[in-house]
């Protein structure tokens, strides 16, 4: 519990840039198939930064799973789901065999991975990760959680990202039910929880109306994983009496997600925004012309938890420069409130020498 009932008062000025070091290795095993080759290749989106964990591929195991090909599909009604679909009868029939004979319809689990860190993914999560037929995982979901899949099942990468989607929602959907119709142990991978800002709500609702059992592993969604990390309480007595998540996409036709922000500027409260990188330029002045403090202290989290984390902190009327100058790219999340300068990383003086990248990890290691 905090000695004083409000939270520190931000210098005038300040901002800070850390990267947080992880010392975890991404491990690569060489996974054997048992299922045939084929002649149809369903085409995996690859990512220009080569090192990420963020990357849609970066192994030659993970590139030889993600590929489906069908030698003996000839037939047009099982190329019409998801652009091109691998052959259902043959999976069909490898999946019995698998199982000793027929079986009864699959079953969809939509698990949480949570924000980046591998270490932070459940034991529940981990079980079902291990026991899956099939795997369908999103953009965030990096190698060291894959590398969990058991060597028997087959991955399908179906991430989205700005401005481009390897699968639309709806042909997910069609994915998600054509396998599990096939009797397999479907597992779907979700960054974060499934079910906050991450459409498992809309997976789960079409699935149980076709009459596929669901079941809901639920993951660290980021908001709770990267205050955690920077030691940063959501709500606090005396300094933050609630805590709303926002989302900076919405859908087409749906309300204005500034909107939305802007009439939840309350000193008491603290604002989580998702995906909120590219409307932050809009949200920042809004927010103060809707009673927000410009001295509010904030912070903008690029790829949280992992070993790619950039960290700036600042007030919210300089946030926006402050990230620019950063460079911070997607996915960044950002916290705004009293409760951010209760992190131990908050510069306490706008005199105080900006921390190097380079000593971040050593810091934390000091401070723990």
């Amino acid at each position: 519990m905090a000695s004083s009932s409000t939270a520190p008062s931000p210098p005038p000025s300040s901002s800070i840039i850390i990267r947080r070091h992880h010392h975890h290795r991404i491990l690569h095993f060489p996974i054997p198939s048992p299922y045939p080759r084929f002649s149809i290749t369903l085409s995996c989106a690859s990512s220009s930064s080569s090192s990420s964990p963020f990357t849609e591929f970066n192994s030659k195991e993970r590139h030889e799973r993600d590929s489906w090909i069908n030698n003996n599909n000839n037939e047009e009604d099982n190329n019409d789901i998801a652009l091109r679909l691998p052959d259902l009868k043959n999976l069909l029939k490898l999946l019995q065999q698998k199982n000793g004979g027929p079986r009864s319809l699959g079953r969809v689990c939509l698990v949480g991975t949570g924000p980046g860190d591998p270490d932070l993914l459940t034991v529940k999560a981990a079980r079902a990760i291990e026991t899956a037929d099939l795997v369908l995982y999103d953009r965030l979901v990096s190698d060291e959680v894959l590398s969990l899949v058991g060597g028997s099942a087959r991955m399908l990468y179906v991430g989205k990202t700005a401005g481009y989607h390897s699968r639309t929602q709806d042909e997910i959907h069609r994915l998600l039910l054509a396998f599990a119709e096939a009797g397999a142990n479907v597992v779907r991978l979700k960054g974060g929880d499934p079910l906050v800002f991450g459409r498992g709500g809309e997976e789960m609702d079409f699935l149980q109306q076709q009459g596929i059992q669901v079941k809901v592993i639920p993951g660290i969604t980021s908001a709770s994983g990267i205050a955690a990390e920077l030691g940063i309480p959501l709500t606090h007595r005396g300094v933050a009496n609630s805590v709303r998540f926002l989302t900076g996409h919405s859908r087409s036709g749906g309300t204005d997600p500034l909107y939305v922000a802007e009439h939840a500027a309350d000193p008491d409260s603290t604002l989580v925004l998702y995906m909120g990188l590219s409307t932050l330029p809009a949200l920042a002045p809004k927010l103060v012309n809707h009673g927000l403090p410009p001295d509010t202290p904030a912070v903008a989290v690029e790829r949280g938890t992992t070993r790619q984390q950039r960290t700036v902190f600042s007030e919210i009327k300089d946030l926006v420069n402050e990230v620019k100058s950063a460079e911070l790219v997607s996915p960044t999340l950002i916290i705004v409130g009293k409760v951010v300068a209760l992190s131990p990383l908050w510069p306490q003086s706008s005199k105080r020498t900006p921390i190097l990248q380079s000593e971040a990890f050593s810091m934390q290691t000091n401070r723990s």
